[in-house]
């Protein structure tokens, strides 16, 4: 699936240490439409560094990053209060990025109409784990950083994240993810850490 489209992201001569050990060095990438690029390695090898540093969020010891295009954080921490529904955490989100995405219909499409009005703190860790991968649709952007985004979930669920990508893929986005295991999707290329 690889495009001969400009790159969506860049990153060039990436080095990073944490306290005195070199997590990695000299870590070149370019995604382009259609790319998915599966990141490899042990725990604390530096995967979720390095897609921080993609995302701006950590600024790199070596090396540059170039972002023409919006991007989608997916993290570790789900980011849900324990009172929050994922109704309402969607709506929030909404609002805040000025979304007019059909939140019912994303609840729907990521399993949760039935427990949309449940407090986060009852809710399962892969229901915790589908509303936060909700807010990958309620605004679109080309580049989505994802960090083990199939923790917590079982088979219904993977699918669920596998079919997003697939979607997201064939409207001209891109993935970068950080993955133990099988991914369940087509990777255009691997990085091992």
């Amino acid at each position: 699936m690889q495009s001969e489209a400009a790159p969506l992201l860049t990153g060039t001569g990436l080095g990073m240490i944490r306290g005195e050990r070199m997590l990695f060095r000299e870590i070149g990438l370019e995604v382009r439409p259609g790319d998915a690029l599966v990141l490899r390695g042990a725990n604390g090898t530096g995967k979720t560094t390095l897609l921080r540093i993609l995302a701006g969020l950590t600024r790199p010891e070596t090396g540059s990053v170039n972002r023409p295009a919006a991007i989608h954080w997916f993290g570790h921490r789900e980011g849900l209060k324990p009172q929050e529904t994922p109704r309402a955490h969607l709506d929030l989100w909404a609002q805040a990025w000025g979304s007019n995405a059909d939140i019912a219909s994303i609840l729907a499409g990521m399993g949760l109409a039935r427990p949309a009005d449940v407090a986060a703190r009852y809710l399962s860790a892969g229901q915790r784990r589908r509303t936060a991968l909700a807010r990958l649709l309620l605004e679109q952007r080309p580049v989505w950083l994802l960090d083990e985004p199939y923790t917590a979930l079982d088979a219904e669920g993977r699918a669920r994240v596998d079919g997003l990508i697939a979607d997201h893929r064939a409207q001209g986005g891109a993935v970068v993810a950080a993955i133990h295991g099988e991914a369940g999707f087509a990777a255009t290329s691997e990085l091992a850490l």
